[in-house]
Formats: C-alpha cells, structure tokens, sequence
C-alpha cells in the first residue's frame, strides 16, 4: 500500500487549487485501471485523502461515484473495496461491448479519421516488441475506445468508458497477459484495414468474432482463477 498511496501523492498537482469529488474519481479511476489497486484492496479514507490532500467528505463522495460505475464496493462495517467482477460481470460487460461497437461500426457513415486507431495498433506492437504485455492490453482498450469515439457522441464515450474501466478489473487477474492480449495485435489491425476500405459488413464481422473470442478467453480465465478459489 506504502507505493500506491506514494504514486498517489504524485496525482495531487493533478486537483489544483480547485479540488473536486469529480477530479479525485477521475484519478482513482485511473489508478484503478492502472492496477494500482487491484481488486479486492480496501481504499483507505485516511491514507488517500492525506496522499490526496483532501477532505473525508470528498473523498467519500468520490467512493460514491466510483461505486455508481460499480468500480467500488462499499461493504458495511468493513469499509470500501476495489470490486471483484463475477463471471456474470464480465459476461455483461462483453454483451455491452457488443451492443455498443458493433453499432458504432453498422452506423459509420462518410470517411471518419482513423488516426487514432492506428496510432493503437502501432502502441500495441511497440509494446509487444518490448514484451510489455499490460501495456498491449492499454493499447487494446485505446484501439476500441477510439473505435468508441468514431460515433461522435459524448453520452456514449462516457457510458464506454465506465464499462472500459470495468473490463480492467478482470483483466488484472488474468495469470498469463501475453497469451490473453496479443493476438488481438493483428486482429486490430485486420479491424482497421477494414474500415480503412470502407467496408463496415466487413469490419463488423470481424468485431463481433474478435468479441465473441475475447470473452471466451477472460472468462475461462475467470472461470479458473476467481471461480476456482471460491470453490
């Protein structure tokens, strides 16, 4: 705990002057997401606030947006906790996925820039070549917040990014990273010469089987790893 509350304090340049509950969830979220705090940790007021430098009624009102997206959980007379997904969990947030990109890319209409997904598909490979297999899985959530992105809409960034978040926590229990993320390299990249040629039937196809595979391997993961230990 004494090195995530360490790389916290570093955040607090982050609130300024203008220290919001809005602000410090923005930066437990992405330390969340990071796996600063793995699922299952308890948040400590004390410890984050002082690192945080900020007040327990902020702080709590920042567990409590975090607890909305479902990021936390706050268990009585025991305190708030980083949530383990089930595999229920992570089957909803794949029907989500789902749901929402593949709609994006029906939807595509004149030329969109496709800027950002390539940059992810060239973060992926550079991180594979360096054998950073986290930071392939950051890159592979990039690409598809991206993809996301293409449908120009703020309600729907914001909804996919709270489901993103979420996909995070399963992925910090995944024992072999290499094996779960990079063979969704060249499958991005497959996605993204698709929508370069402008055909989204295509393009499509390949999300939803990219998806369909994905969950299949975070689940039977799930499935060995969480499941396994409770039983």
């Amino acid at each position: 705990m004494a090195e995530q509350l360490s790389g916290l304090a570093d955040d607090r340049a982050l609130l300024g002057r203008t220290s919001t509950a809005e602000r410090v969830s923005d930066i437990l979220r992405s330390r969340i997401a990071e796996g600063f705090f793995p699922p299952g940790t308890r948040l400590s007021e004390d410890s984050i606030g002082g690192a945080l430098g900020v007040s327990r009624n902020t702080l709590r009102e920042a567990f409590r947006l975090l607890t909305h997206e479902r990021l936390l959980v706050h268990e009585l007379n025991r305190g708030v906790f980083v949530r383990v997904l089930t595999v229920e969990d992570v089957e909803d947030i794949y029907r989500t996925r789902a749901l929402v990109e593949c709609a994006v890319v029906r939807g595509l209409g004149a030329p969109h820039d496709l800027d950002g997904l390539a940059e992810a598909v060239e973060s992926g490979r550079r991180a594979a070549r360096e054998r950073d297999w986290k930071a392939v899985g950051t890159a592979n959530i990039h690409f598809h917040r991206e993809l996301v992105a293409l449908a120009g809409s703020e309600r729907t960034d914001e909804l996919m990014r709270s489901v993103f978040a979420e996909l995070r926590l399963a992925f910090h229990v995944v024992d072999d990273p290499r094996a779960l993320h990079e063979p969704y390299i060249a499958r991005n990249a497959e996605l993204l010469d698709a929508l370069r040629a402008g055909d989204r039937d295509q393009a499509e196809r390949l999300l939803a089987g990219y998806l369909g595979d994905s969950l299949e391997r975070v689940v039977d993961v799930y499935r060995r790893r969480v499941v396994g230990e409770d039983g």
